[in-house]
């Protein structure tokens, strides 16, 4: 068995920094790396950028609302249309710094409140995918397991790769708890790690509130934002690798 550890990384700006992305480096395998909407500028993503390739880092563009104050946390209000070319300018921004870096762009993964509205929104998700396809029709989709955002992309012929979360709630729908709601983050790195270890054996999801839901994982998320972001991370590829499970970018055969 294989599976991907995926984290947001490069959500700085200017003087601010936001988690500890050199630490992430060294544990994750897949970087979904902020271009300018929620956080991030040119300077951090370069910064972000030789850090990936210094570590052999899979590099994924991760657009989201222009919502600094909100983190991406925020829905704004914009047609599917609107949020195509958004995503295109931020996916576009990212692939130009990744040129100096000498990296390639090889994903996309929106962020936040745009994630989440792809999820369960086809319009938003079909207009997701049709702007990477414009830009690069080989780029891939990293979407949220079950969602409208992995269908989008399946119809459209995208190659597309399934995405779960180790520190998040689910709903029965499939969908992520919302973070204002009871059981949307697991904060104990043990507790998230237990639950990923018996979804990668039953394939089946704990839900609030309802029955566990079958879902698919090539890439497991894990936040890079939070104060004990790195031991979740470091606990959970120590954990997986201890179960003989190999730890790699979704990319790799």
């Amino acid at each position: 068995m294989q599976i991907d550890l995926n984290a947001d990384l490069g959500e700085g700006f200017g003087p601010w920094s936001m988690g500890d992305d050199a630490a992430m480096m060294r544990i994750v395998t897949s970087a979904n790396v902020a271009c300018g909407g929620h956080a991030s500028d040119p300077e951090t993503m370069y910064q972000t950028l030789q850090m990936a390739r210094v570590s052999g880092v899979t590099v994924g563009a991760h657009p989201g609302f222009a919502d600094r104050e909100g983190f991406g946390r925020r829905l704004i209000p914009m047609t599917p249309d609107e949020i195509g070319r958004m995503c295109a300018a931020q996916i576009g921004a990212l692939q130009g710094i990744a040129a100096q870096v000498g990296v390639a762009v090889s994903y996309v993964k929106p962020h936040g409140a745009l994630g989440n509205l792809a999820a369960r929104d086809r319009a938003v998700a079909d207009a997701i995918v049709t702007a990477t396809r414009a830009i690069d029709a080989t780029l891939a989709m990293l979407a949220i397991s079950g969602t409208e955002g992995e269908h989008a992309a399946r119809a459209a012929g995208s190659p597309v790769y399934s995405e779960i979360f180790a520190d998040r709630g689910y709903l029965p729908s499939g969908q992520l708890v919302p973070r204002d709601q009871d059981g949307a983050m697991i904060h104990d790195a043990g507790e998230a790690t237990d639950r990923l270890l018996a979804f990668l054996e039953t394939g089946l999801m704990p839900t609030v509130g309802g029955d566990p839901i079958p879902l698919a994982a090539h890439s497991v998320c894990v936040h890079g934002d939070g104060p004990d972001a790195v031991a979740m991370a470091r606990d959970i590829r120590t954990r997986l690798t201890a179960q003989r499970v190999t730890v790699r970018s979704f990319l790799e055969a």
